[in-house]
């Protein structure tokens, strides 16, 4: 078991397949050290939420639609059309967004289920008829063993947890623009300690670029640490090869976004197969290329405002500490994602292998001689999460229900959603697609006060951790309570900075600069 799964399962967090330290080794030969391999998406604890009846009469956080129909007085939660009301779009049922755009989710192993999950989605919120794909390039996912028996390193076993990861990315970029065409791009298998996964990624997006028309926007919500190449020049050499993929999609016209992590300033070093956290600041690839825009994490707290007086999340008992969860009705912030309950939050900070690159030299006083990310952010608590409904692998993960999910895994199809409702508008105005996003988000003419809103340091309740002003990780203490992680975070300013880049999107105005360029 990896140091992710033990931590999210002892804070009572589902991590996504990256629990299981999805790794790989570099395909050059011979490799160096294998690399990590993780998607960034979390789901909020079953143990959040009871029958109504059974809450007490407590003022109610989240009602998970039926057929489940379970509350939680802690947890929040968002519908399709609150997120899209806080981010400026109009409602679903009405939408015509992304209509003539094509959005490539690419995901590992994708989702047996992800074609009748969304049309239940869009069903329950009153949606326009999905239109939908599943790609295999690569062929067809096993999907026979969800969990896998005994201790592979790779195959089916890690199916259900990238199933919930490709049922997010679908159903949330369908959310944001449901008329667009959706392609769930999946590819076996699911790497966990082998060699295949991101080359294998790789491949299937390069078959994507040929196969989708110019301006398609790809979401990539999994990402390996720097440091677990093992060297910076064998981290340098692999990525090099990567991003000719990226180089030959920018060309074409294509976007592409990709999760910035959900471990905040920290990383993952892999000595011998076996991921350890460093104790330096670290960032992910692919984010990190200066070829794909990296978007980190926000908390939206919209109806809302989370109110802390002690910083101690769980009683003894394991259950959650009502002076750490508590909140009051009313309000609307958005503020840099760190939950120090959960110890996750949004990953953002300096390459060591990328110089940084010629659109970042107006920012240059933020990110001095290196590639910084992110780019930009968007929505990716758990608390304050999104709702996703799945069927898939019943006998293991139950029967139908939904769940609350966050992590920049959210954030990343929502921008690129964002990012083809932008393309579809200036295919109106006779333009051609946006393609290279960085070189239009850091010009000059870009009115930065215009599309984004932004992200600023906040504070909720009483307690250190209700300062969000950095993506310094919180650590869990002897007694229960949240001391700040050894390894420093990057502060949320005024301006672009390392932990929601320019800030968090509002449509409208986002769409009409990109228009405008």
């Amino acid at each position: 078991m990896s140091r992710t799964r033990t931590l999210f399962a002892a804070l009572g967090v589902t991590a996504m397949a990256g629990a299981t330290a999805l790794a790989l080794a570099p395909v050059s030969s011979p490799p160096p050290a294998a690399a990590t391999v993780v998607p960034f998406a979390a789901q909020a604890p079953d143990s959040a939420f009871t029958s109504q009846a059974d809450a007490g009469g407590a003022a109610i956080a989240c009602q998970r639609p039926a057929p489940d129909n379970r509350v939680s007085t802690t947890i929040h939660c968002y519908t399709p059309d609150q997120l899209r009301a806080h981010y400026g779009l109009g409602p679903l049922a009405s939408s015509n967004d992304g209509a003539g755009q094509t959005i490539v989710l690419v995901d590992a192993y994708g989702s047996p289920t992800a074609a009748d999950d969304l049309n239940f989605f869009a069903q329950t919120f009153g949606g326009p008829t999905p239109d939908f794909e599943s790609a295999t390039p690569l062929g067809m996912p096993d999907y026979k063993n969800p969990t896998g028996k005994g201790v592979g390193q790779s195959g089916p076993n890690s199916a259900a947890g990238w199933a919930g990861e490709a049922n997010l990315d679908v159903q949330w970029a369908y959310a944001m623009a449901p008329k667009a065409h959706i392609v769930l791009l999946a590819t076996p298998p699911a790497e966990t300690q082998g060699v295949q996964g991101v080359p294998n990624l790789m491949k299937a997006i390069d078959w994507a670029i040929q196969k989708y028309p110019s301006g398609t926007v790809f979401s990539m919500s999994f990402g390996t640490d720097e440091q677990t190449f093992g060297s910076a020049s064998a981290a340098k050499t692999q990525f090099t090869k990567f991003d000719q993929t990226f180089q030959r999609g920018l060309a074409k016209g294509d976007t592409f976004f990709s999760s910035s992590g959900d471990n905040g300033s920290t990383g993952f070093t892999n000595v011998k197969r076996k991921s350890t956290v460093g104790t330096t600041p670290e960032v992910s690839y692919p984010n990190v290329s200066p070829y794909v825009t990296s978007v980190g994490g926000t908390q939206v707290q919209d109806g809302w405002t989370w109110n802390p007086t002690q910083d101690v999340p769980y009683l003894p008992s394991g259950a959650r500490n009502p002076a750490y969860w508590a909140w009051n009705s009313g309000g609307n912030t958005e503020a840099v994602w760190n939950e120090g309950g959960f110890q996750i939050g949004t990953g953002g900070g300096l390459s060591t292998i990328y110089p940084r690159p010629a659109y970042q030299d107006g920012v240059s006083g933020v990110v001095g001689g290196a590639r910084g990310v992110p780019d930009i952010a968007w929505n990716a608590a758990v608390n304050g999460g999104v709702l996703v409904y799945h069927t898939y692998f019943p006998s293991t993960e139950g029967p139908a229900a939904w769940g609350v999910y966050g992590g920049t895994s959210a954030a990343s199809p929502q921008a690129a959603a964002a990012t083809a409702i932008a393309n579809q508008a200036r295919a109106a105005a006779g333009k051609a697609p946006i393609g290279d996003l960085n070189k239009a988000l850091y010009s000059a003419s870009f009115d930065h006060s215009a599309a984004f809103n932004d992200i600023v340091p906040q504070t909720y309740g009483t307690t250190p951790s209700g300062v969000l002003d950095s993506n310094r990780m919180w650590a869990l203490a002897a007694d229960g309570s949240l001391t700040p992680n050894a390894v420093p975070g990057y502060p949320t300013t005024t301006g672009y900075d390392l932990t929601t880049g320019w800030g968090a999107p509002t449509v409208p105005g986002y769409v009409a600069q990109l228009v405008a360029q």
